[in-house]
């Protein structure tokens, strides 16, 4: 049974925090803690201990430790500690983050003023703008721009002094307003776009097709394209890849990505500031360059990826961590499908799970759907179908209501091919008919799904004797459909012609697969 990661979600939000800080982070806190607080009011310390040290959240287990306390005290006590926790990292954070460090400056700049400073309140906000306007900041530059006009509107500053000093002023508030609406239009479009893919996944017809675009051009017809600034563009080449992603239609979206990722190159300080938006631009580099067999490309950018990965490790947070193992994991895996190198694939397993099993709290159901599915398709490609089944329930078990449909009906046709290379020809009778049901609430299937629904729903009735005949007349109709671009995605999913072929020419898949690359040229 495959132990499910995301059931170690705690809705105790303090002691999910506790978990989830490091060593270092605790260590911190506790000298925060012992230098900000008198010995009389360190009773929070002690709560911190005993949660750090359980393995489930238990209130009457304090209760016990901490004499005098009652559950009206700990909750008060445990709020406190929550803040106090927050007011640690913010600290640790504040080094790393040039964010971070403008709202603190920016809070300095309001006590300075309401000390009747204005003018050193005016200094430092214009020092801090400048960073705002090289890390591309936009809501903290304007925030910073209309404190400013709050002063000069209330006191006479030497600013009017200064030649057109107030006209720039205004005339750069009403820039980043614009750049803000725009970047907000923006931002709503590759989110809607974003949601019809979870939702529903790639297009699988004409009218699919024809949704994506209208809800695209629709969401484009309000933005401004001229002039954009970093961000606007960074939005608008998200935008454009979750668009071509979900019609498929690659080549254009490992453009875009490619785009969003050298437009970060070209501003070097973001990657340390924010590596999670240029790791997410490769993931989509690496994932289009898999889908169109760009091999040089793929395996160029994982490795780019890698190298990046352990340059920066030391910097990341857990967000960045997190992503890279995902990102990087998912290559790797996607790298021994293409290659037909399952063997080696299931290697890397054991060490992945690890992982999933460390990670898995701060990941959503839809990565870890997908990394089951991939990791049951390896140990398909491995003839390994027992190990395969066992991640391959956990996906059809898990209750996510109708997050992606496509990945749980992949997942029923992958569960159905490994119960018939099983021989389980009873049960598949069975549960052909049960997924069939199951499929009919669902959106409508796509033709290789269905094609090859029909085709174990016809080979389990059949004697063993007629398979030949059965396999080779579904080879010809998956010919019919190999190169239509819609079936594209279903067939890097589930390898469908490669089975086939695996079974009438009695070899494994990761042959099938690798002299099918020599073929190509590969």
């Amino acid at each position: 049974m495959i132990e499910n990661p995301i059931s170690t979600h705690h809705s105790d939000t303090l002691f999910s925090l506790i978990k989830a800080l490091t060593k270092a982070e605790k260590r911190n806190f506790k000298l925060y803690a012992n230098r900000t607080q008198s010995s009389s009011g360190l009773k929070f310390i002690q709560l911190f201990d005993i949660l750090d040290k359980q393995k489930e959240p238990n209130d009457e287990q304090v209760l016990k430790k901490i004499s005098g306390l009652n559950k009206n005290q700990l909750a008060n006590m445990k709020q406190h500690l929550y803040r106090q926790i927050l007011k640690s990292l913010r600290l640790i954070h504040l080094q790393k983050s040039a964010e971070i460090d403008i709202r603190e400056q920016i809070d300095y700049a309001h006590i300075l003023y309401g000390k009747g400073l204005y003018m050193q309140s005016l200094k430092l906000l214009e020092k801090y703008r400048l960073v705002a306007r090289e890390n591309h900041f936009n809501i903290l530059h304007l925030e910073i721009l209309e404190f400013q006009k709050l002063i000069e509107e209330r006191h006479i500053t030497r600013s009017r002094i200064v030649k057109n000093r107030i006209e720039k002023l205004l005339r750069q508030s009403e820039a980043q307003s614009e750049i803000i609406n725009n970047r907000c239009k923006l931002a709503n479009l590759k989110i809607e776009i974003h949601g019809f893919y979870i939702k529903y996944g790639h297009v699988q017809n004409e009218k699919d097709i024809d949704i994506v675009r209208r809800l695209f051009q629709t969401g484009l017809k309000n933005i401004k394209l001229e002039s954009l600034s970093f961000y606007e563009k960074i939005y608008l080449h998200q935008a454009y890849v979750w668009y071509y992603y979900i019609l498929l239609d690659f080549e254009n979206c490992y453009s875009h990505a490619l785009k969003w990722v050298k437009l970060i190159e070209e501003n070097a300080h973001l990657l340390d500031e924010d590596p999670d938006l240029y790791m997410r631009g490769l993931h989509y580099v690496l994932t289009s360059s898999y889908n169109i067999k760009a091999f040089d490309q793929f395996h160029h950018y994982l490795d780019h990826f890698i190298k990046f990965e352990k340059e920066k490790r030391a910097t990341f947070n857990d967000n960045s961590t997190v992503l890279a193992f995902l990102y990087i994991q998912t290559s790797s895996i996607n790298k021994h499908s293409l290659m037909g190198t399952f063997a080696e694939g299931v290697k890397i397993i054991p060490g992945l799970l690890e992982q999933l099993n460390l990670y898995g709290n701060k990941m959503d159901i839809h990565r870890v759907l997908v990394f089951y599915y991939k990791i049951a398709y390896l140990y398909v490609g491995n003839e390994n179908y027992d190990k395969a089944l066992d991640y391959l329930n956990a996906i059809i078990d898990l209750k996510a209501g109708n997050l992606r449909e496509d990945i749980q009906n992949y997942a029923h046709l992958l569960s159905i091919l490994a119960h018939f290379e099983l021989g389980n020809y009873q049960l598949l009778e069975y549960m052909v008919g049960k997924i069939r049901r199951q499929l009919s609430k669902t959106k409508e299937l796509n033709a290789v799904q269905r094609k090859t629904f029909r085709f174990f729903n016809n080979i389990i009735r059949k004697p063993k004797s007629d398979h030949m005949e059965q396999f080779i007349k579904f080879r010809e109709e998956i010919k019919k459909i190999e190169h239509d671009r819609l079936a594209i995605r279903d067939f890097i999913y589930l390898d469908v012609p490669a089975w086939i072929d695996s079974k009438i020419e009695k070899k494994p898949m990761s042959v099938i697969i690798q002299e099918r690359l020599k073929r190509e040229g590969h």
